[in-house]
């Protein structure tokens, strides 16, 4: 439960949760840097652009394909893999309503995960990766992983038979207006079309897409460093970014369901 002092692993190890709320379950070996991840900046950036309610409308759409699928009986649990500072969980637990639900969050930015924890005290949370996620296998309903990096094989460990993964990914259009004003030329999209991954089956693939406008130099800042075109844009670039005072965006995401075989 949420209100646990301490989690236990099947190997008999213990894990103390911070007076903040949260686990801390990325070992030393598995880090890649100091403090992997977004950074403290990045997660208070994406915190007021998502609390602001710009992504409303995806966060509706994934919330409406969970509770689609959630077993009629018992309670569902579903896992947020890459949860960020997490928002689509707290989402998705104001419209579950009375459904029974079991919430955990894994993300390896331990910033992410401490806005988590101070948001919401009914979720888990944890430091950790989406290559080793701290789940019992087949224990879960539901895995989503919103423009996230999924690891298929730990999905299909973790995913009960027949569970199901609800992924969302940038399309080819994509903040492209902003992209044209901190890129020189854009490269042409990739080719999106890939086999099913091993253990699961594509059910179905839908386009999310709307204009979203942004009416502050704040809030194109916001939407800017919470994403990777803040390290790719080259100075110049970022200057253009910098001396907008609003933009209209199109916002085009391709929410897909997988089913685990």
């Amino acid at each position: 439960m949420p209100s646990e002092k301490t989690w236990r692993c099947e190997n008999g190890h213990n894990f103390d949760v911070a007076r903040q709320g949260y686990v801390h379950l990325l070992p030393v070996q598995k880090k890649r840097s100091l403090d992997p991840g977004d950074s403290k900046e990045m997660v208070a950036a994406r915190q007021r652009f998502l609390n602001a309610g710009f992504y409303t409308n995806i966060a509706e759409a994934v919330s409406d394909q969970v509770l689609q699928w959630l077993p009629s009986e018992g309670t569902g649990s579903i896992l947020d893999a890459g949860s960020g500072e997490g928002y689509y969980l707290r989402h998705l637990a104001s419209l579950a309503g009375a459904r029974d639900i079991s919430l955990i969050g894994v993300d390896i930015s331990k910033w992410a995960v401490l806005a988590a924890a101070k948001q919401d005290k009914q979720t888990r949370w944890a430091v950790g990766s989406n290559a080793n996620l701290p789940i019992l296998p087949e224990s879960l309903d539901l895995v989503l992983c919103l423009f996230g990096f999924p690891v298929f094989s730990e999905f299909a460990r973790v995913l009960k038979p027949g569970g199901k993964v609800i992924q969302v990914d940038a399309g080819s259009d994509h903040l492209r207006e902003l992209r044209e004003i901190i890129y020189p030329e854009l490269k042409p999209p990739a080719d999106t079309e890939m086999a099913d991954p091993e253990g699961f089956r594509t059910l179905d693939s839908t386009v999310l897409r709307f204009p979203l406008s942004l009416p502050d130099q704040d809030s194109i800042a916001d939407l800017l460093a919470m994403t990777p075109h803040l390290y790719r844009a080259n100075s110049e670039g970022l200057e253009k970014a910098a001396s907008l005072k609003s933009l209209v965006v199109t916002v085009d995401v391709v929410l897909k369901r997988l089913e685990r075989r």
